[in-house]
């Protein structure tokens, strides 16, 4: 007769797994154990998984959140930096034969080839995890550029991050990373999380936080790259107006008047801050500035 184990996340559980393996937090890799059934239950129905579905789990840690999407998932490929939670892994993933565990750093594992040998079956793929949170936006930037054919992502990031990835314009959480994460996906945050519900405990709150990915952008760019530089160039100093830190970029390249020729086409008043601006006037913008290059 087979055994029942206990879910992972819970103390009880992952001090056992912690203590039988010899296993020490390293800090440096931002681990932080998730070790409460029920923000787990809400991390993996907001994942909506099926039997049609592979998950995408960076950092599965011992494994809590892994045997959930087990559970759920036609497949799960599990990408795991620390070399010591290899072992463990395999032993605790052993009852699940649609788990593969995958030994590298997300950032510079090649994830079109990841996707064609793990999920080449699945309808679509979601990325569920617990991220640590020194490195969330690299990690979450890379999996939306690569344009990955993702249903959506669900991850646990910091709470700040995360109310600035779904903030609206006119707040001062809304700045680049929002204009960019809101670009590829429909963010929503599902929950905040305490520090209480992790071992060791952060120092910070965390939320769940999910990415609707969208099948095409909610504007339409000639050149996303430049987007994308208009966007950060209107950052660059919060506190000044768009007029100011656009100058400052663009001023030299193009010159003070078609700058000001390119606001004007775009409608949008030098006084403002970039913060005031949606993602559809940013793209005016931009393709405004494109076309003052043309014009040299």
């Amino acid at each position: 007769m087979t055994q029942v184990r206990a879910d992972i996340a819970t103390p009880t559980r992952t001090k056992d797994i912690i203590r039988k393996h010899g296993f020490s937090f390293k800090k440096s890799l931002g681990q932080n154990f998730l070790i409460d059934m029920n923000v787990m239950r809400r991390i993996v129905q907001s994942a909506d998984l099926d039997e049609h579905t592979g998950a995408l789990e960076i950092g599965p840690g011992i494994g809590a959140l892994t045997e959930q999407l087990a559970k759920q998932a036609s497949k799960v490929a599990a990408v795991e930096i620390d070399q010591r939670l290899i072992p463990i892994l395999a032993d605790v993933m052993e009852p699940y034969n649609n788990v593969s565990v995958v030994h590298g750093d997300v950032l510079k594992v090649d994830l079109q080839a990841l996707f064609q040998e793990q999920f080449a079956e699945m309808d679509k793929v979601s990325v569920v995890a617990n991220l640590p949170y020194y490195v969330t936006t690299p990690i979450m930037m890379k999996l939306l550029e690569e344009r990955l054919p993702l249903k959506n992502i669900v991850v646990m990031i910091q709470k700040e991050v995360a109310e600035r990835m779904a903030a609206s314009p006119g707040g001062k959480e809304f700045g680049s990373l929002s204009v960019a994460v809101q670009y590829y996906s429909e963010p929503e945050i599902v929950c905040t999380v305490p520090p209480t519900v992790f071992i060791p405990q952060p120092n910070v709150e965390s939320a769940v936080i999910r990415l609707k990915v969208r099948d095409k952008p909610p504007v339409e760019v000639n050149d996303e790259s430049r987007f994308f530089e208009v966007v950060q160039a209107s950052f660059t100093q919060r506190r000044k107006t768009i007029w100011n830190n656009l100058k400052a970029r663009y001023s030299g390249d193009i010159g003070i008047d078609q700058l000001q020729t390119a606001l004007e086409t775009a409608e949008i008043d030098p006084s403002r801050r970039g913060e005031t601006l949606s993602l559809e006037e940013f793209a005016r913008l931009s393709e405004a500035i494109g076309s003052s290059y043309d014009a040299l």
